[in-house]
């Protein structure tokens, strides 16, 4: 039988071990292999648009990926992860003191949320403040030189908007 080989990515590390044991020293050197990390996607949940953003591999560079009809984000989000791995979702929740303003997006947004949780159950799903996002993503847009109709376009402005969510929980801004 030959040798089994797979495709695996990941850091290979070198590493020599010295081990003491009765005024005896041992050393080892071993190679170790660590898995590159998974993503961190970032959502910016709507009634009718779904902004999501992810980071790079090493979770440092967050950027946009799409924005989704709300009523297929969840298939996207599964079809995503089934092509890169996830290491946690986070999903912007405007965590607001007394009554909400709309009951019926806070339903959803709950319902969505305990699907994200059943459906990913090996991945965490964490909730972050996304009061004021997207006043900041529409500040961002109007500077940016955009056309106006481009500064208008709100699956920008939801995209934006998760891209900020993911930036600050990550403590990148």
């Amino acid at each position: 039988m030959g040798p089994l080989s797979a495709q695996v990515e990941g850091v290979l590390f070198f590493s020599q071990v010295s081990l003491f044991w009765n005024s005896i020293t041992i050393t080892r050197s071993c190679l170790y292999l660590y898995a590159t990390m998974g993503r961190i996607m970032g959502i910016d949940f709507g009634l009718k648009r779904t902004g999501i953003s992810v980071t790079d591999p090493n979770q440092i560079i967050v950027q946009g990926l799409e924005t989704q009809e709300t009523a297929t984000v969840l298939d996207f989000i599964i079809s995503y992860a089934s092509r890169e791995p996830l290491d946690e979702i986070v999903v912007g929740y405007p965590f607001v003191e007394g009554a909400w303003g709309d009951k019926r997006f806070k339903e959803k947004l709950d319902g969505f949320i305990t699907n994200l949780k059943k459906t990913f159950i090996s991945i965490p799903v964490s909730l972050h403040d996304e009061r004021n996002t997207s006043v900041h993503a529409r500040e961002i847009i109007s500077q940016s030189g955009f056309k106006k109709s481009k500064r208008e376009d709100k699956r920008l402005l939801d995209k934006t908007s998760a891209i900020l969510i993911l930036q600050e929980y990550l403590g990148h801004i």
